[in-house]
């Protein structure tokens, strides 16, 4: 597909008579009407989160699953209830200041576009798109209409991430040549590929699941609720899933942009699942805080990372299950997963003095830069950047062993068989 026809069939969900963008921009009201698509696991999280600000008032709930749409109407029951996003928009759009976006990935673009074309600010879970050139497409909505925009990283605002945001920016380290980051999580899939199908359960519309997304029969544990970040048409394996994560305070306090290569060592391709064991290496044009280029490894599945010398710990401490190791010229700086970073220099931990911040809540920022009282530390110019450096990873793991160069201009690879992995058609539901 292409770009100028991904635009188009993006915009043309929205039938609705659109207001000029600066009315929308920010919110000058004293409640946040707010309208949640997909409120299941994480969606659900996110509902309680966002509603917990005062200001907020939950006036619509999405969600393809029955099952889902009544737990959650049952703590706002005054709230309209939907199936389908598009008649939400249809039906509510007055009604509406922000959206809530928390569906599997691949709703991630098609209904944030449809929501920024309707001059709504919007707050999507991670990764930001499914696909690379969703994120650049994503990315330039948000800034042309000059739009309240946040990604679901709640980590990003956490003391322990800001604090190594910090030091690598004052100089804990030196310049950073090397990233080695981790995640053992197995969104992956090895396995047969299934088939058949099995009858679809009462509380599940499956078209609408599906989206844009292709067509595909119903398989009982192979998609709803949980492990379509398996699979390559819904989801992009733990590298999109954890990685967002544990790439954002490396990538944030890096300055980073998109990376120049990617080489991935994994299995051949199945054509249906996500290897279920990666090792991605990135190389990044360097910033003020690198050296004249970055290499970052990432690595995940079962068992992961592979023993290095880079990441072993004093004392032969085992390293946190999940985190990442900035390696620069004057030590090192382990940042574990949910916990503040540790330096350590030639071979010991040193004493560290975190900067002293102030706490902030990720949820409840985007509510009040929506009401124009602060701004949104992950807004879309930040996080469609982080996902597309992701993303060319989730495309590399196609490619196994060969490396793949990124032109950013061009917004194409060099090697020209994976630029079909960019983007993809929307099936129309």
């Amino acid at each position: 597909m292409k770009r100028r026809h991904f635009i188009k069939s993006a915009a043309a969900f929205s039938s609705i008579t659109l207001l000029p963008s600066h009315v929308w921009s920010t919110v000058k009201k004293s409640t946040l009407r707010t309208a949640h698509i997909g409120v299941g696991g994480m969606g659900l999280a996110d509902l309680g989160d966002i509603s917990s600000h005062e200001m907020v008032k939950v006036v619509a709930l999405c969600d393809v699953d029955s099952n889902n749409l009544a737990a959650a109407s049952s703590l706002h029951p005054k709230a309209k209830t939907f199936s389908d996003y598009r008649v939400l928009f249809d039906k509510m759009a007055k009604k509406i200041d922000a959206v809530i976006i928390s569906t599997p990935d691949h709703t991630h673009a098609p209904a944030s576009l449809m929501a920024m074309e309707m001059n709504k600010p919007v707050y999507c879970q991670k990764p930001l798109t499914h696909h690379v050139l969703e994120a650049r497409a994503v990315r330039k909505m948000a800034a042309d209409k000059n739009l309240t925009t946040q990604m679901g990283i709640q980590i990003h605002s956490f003391k322990e991430y800001r604090s190594a945001v910090h030091l690598i920016q004052n100089g804990i380290i030196g310049k950073v040549h090397t990233v080695r980051a981790w995640s053992p999580k197995n969104w992956g899939y090895d396995g047969p590929i299934p088939t058949g199908s099995d009858p679809v359960p009462a509380n599940l519309d499956w078209n609408l699941w599906l989206g844009t997304a292709p067509q595909r029969e119903y398989k009982d544990g192979y998609y709803h609720p949980g492990n379509w970040r398996k699979v390559l048409d819904f989801g992009c394996g733990t590298l999109g899933d954890m990685g967002v994560h544990i790439f954002d305070t490396p990538y944030t306090a890096l300055s980073l942009d998109v990376p120049a290569t990617i080489t991935t060592q994994c299995r051949e391709p199945n054509g249906f699942g996500y290897p279920e064991n990666n090792v991605v290496t990135y190389e990044f044009p360097g910033t003020e805080f690198t050296t004249d280029t970055l290499k970052w490894v990432w690595y995940d599945g079962p068992g992961a990372p592979t023993d290095h010398e880079e990441l072993r710990l004093p004392n032969m401490e085992s390293l946190p299950e999940q985190g990442s190791m900035f390696i620069g010229e004057k030590g090192r700086l382990l940042l574990p997963h949910w916990d503040f970073p540790k330096l350590i220099v030639d071979g010991k931990y040193e004493p560290v003095d975190y900067p002293d911040l102030e706490p902030a809540n990720h949820y409840h920022q985007f509510v009040d830069a929506c009401l124009g009282n602060d701004t949104c530390s992950a807004p879309f110019s930040y996080a469609a950047r982080l996902t597309e450096a992701i993303l060319l990873g989730v495309v590399a793991n196609r490619f196994p062993n060969k490396t793949l160069h990124w032109n950013n201009g061009t917004q194409l690879f060099d090697e020209s068989e994976a630029n079909q992995y960019l983007t993809s058609s929307y099936r129309k539901f």
